[in-house]
């Protein structure tokens, strides 16, 4: 845990800190599952983060704590992008799976072609 995830978490004047950090934590442990391949845990774990950042911004940012939340949104946006790069990183495997998978076919369509023409 980062001391930005500390302070947020000792801050005990609004439960926006609180869920704020939550959602730090969240997004961490969404990048774990991503970095494991654990995408059905990662996809469940977003519809959890989305309806606990609409909750903590529902309301509005007390001044008090807006330099906090910014830094909390700068680490968010960061986490962030780690995990679209897992992502994407992971989309570009599936998809290269598939085109050998292809091939594959393809190659193994033809050898029976060449198995089953008559010969000359």
């Amino acid at each position: 845990m980062t001391r930005l995830e500390q302070d947020v978490s000792a801050e005990q004047s609004t439960g926006q800190c609180r869920r704020l950090a939550d959602v730090l934590s969240v997004t961490r442990t969404m990048l774990e599952h991503a970095n494991a391949g654990n995408w059905d845990d990662v996809a469940e774990l977003e519809r959890s983060r989305r309806e606990d950042l609409e909750r903590c911004f529902s309301e509005a940012v007390n001044p008090r704590h807006s330099e906090l939340v910014s830094e909390a949104l700068a680490v968010m946006l960061h986490l962030n992008d780690e995990l679209m790069a897992t992502l994407a990183s992971a989309r570009d495997a599936v998809l290269e799976q598939g085109v050998n998978q292809a091939r594959t076919r393809s190659a193994l369509g033809s050898y029976q072609d060449i198995q089953h023409s008559p010969v000359s």
